[in-house]
């Protein structure tokens, strides 16, 4: 049985996006523009625990280097709590990347 991703397919166009744009990225451009990713890491963060009854807690900062992916987690889990639409994931990732320049 093959098991399909709880991320709507315009979540994941959109992340997979970013997630390029982010990599792109000159490193001065990406550090003006970390604070503002990692809060959106956060919140999805802290969404998803909310759904699921769990604490929040603070996702750990890794650097630059590391938002993409740590947005890719918390994305999926996102999604996989039932809040892509919620949420409006799709549209907030594409302002997200428009904002990337």
């Amino acid at each position: 049985m093959t098991r399909r991703s709880p991320v709507p397919d315009e979540v994941a166009v959109e992340l997979r996006r970013v997630v390029q744009r982010w990599h792109q990225l000159p490193l001065d451009h990406a550090l003006s523009r970390a604070a503002a990713l990692a809060a959106l890491v956060q919140e999805l963060a802290d969404a998803a625990a909310h759904t699921q009854t769990l604490p929040s807690c603070p996702v750990p900062d890794l650097g630059p280097a590391a938002l993409a992916d740590q947005l890719a987690v918390v994305t999926y889990d996102a999604c996989r709590a039932g809040l892509a639409t919620d949420l409006s994931l799709a549209s907030r990732l594409a302002a997200v990347r428009r904002s990337l320049g």
